[in-house]
């Protein structure tokens, strides 16, 4: 958990990094990874030292956040296969948790692997659908802690397993999936019909085509 003068400034990375991610992740993909490689570097990094350790707290998430970014950047020919096992996985677990409550973890790491193979597949859309949603889930919660609310911060440096999981929310938070769910749908139709559709590409490749052609 970060230190509570640092607390809002980490709920202004979640949304902006929410944002770009809701909104821009198709087009700023390479952006996003990093973005997020250093959100989750720096929460688990932190999470090791106690609230009083302010000092080592703060370096360490500097530390785990530079690493989470180069890590997932490294990834990047292998991002969209592992934004699809995370979208497999959350879709199982959202399955389970209205039928029996917790997937077995073969079932896990098959939706995972069915996720991955499929999203090498139809790359854009998973592209768009992780990213919407993903950014969505971290801009809500960014927001949450912005407006005075501590729970999503200390939440997600402890791994509280409703921030890990939007249909499994805090008490008194039965409206939040309904809330990720509507800014979700908006950011994927925001992408799929300007920022990250194919009529910007189709008329810049035109452009580079008559270019060449002059």
């Amino acid at each position: 958990m970060l230190p509570a003068a640092y607390q809002v400034p980490a709920a202004a990375v979640l949304i902006a990094g929410g944002f770009l991610a809701c909104f821009l992740g198709y087009r700023l993909f390479k952006v996003v990874l990093a973005v997020f490689g250093f959100i989750v570097g720096a929460l688990a990094a932190s999470s090791v030292f106690g609230a009083t350790d302010t000092a080592p707290m703060v370096i360490a998430a500097l530390v785990g956040g530079i690493a989470g970014a180069a890590l997932l950047l490294a990834a990047y020919f292998v991002g969209v296969a592992l934004i699809g096992a995370g979208l497999g996985a959350l879709l199982v677990n959202v399955i389970w948790t209205q039928v029996e409550g917790d997937p077995h973890p073969f079932v896990v790491i098959l939706f995972s692997v069915a996720g991955a193979l499929l999203a090498t597949w139809l790359q854009r859309y998973v592209i768009i659908l992780g990213t919407a949603f993903g950014g969505a889930w971290t801009l809500i919660v960014g927001a949450l802690a912005v407006m005075g609310d501590a729970g999503p911060l200390r939440a997600a440096a402890q791994g509280d397993v409703w921030v890990a999981y939007p249909m499994n929310p805090a008490p008194g938070l039965g409206w939040l999936p309904w809330a990720w769910f509507a800014v979700g749908a908006f950011g994927t139709l925001v992408q799929m019909r300007w920022t990250g559709g194919d009529r910007g590409r189709v008329l810049k490749a035109n452009k580079k085509k008559d270019g060449k052609e002059g």
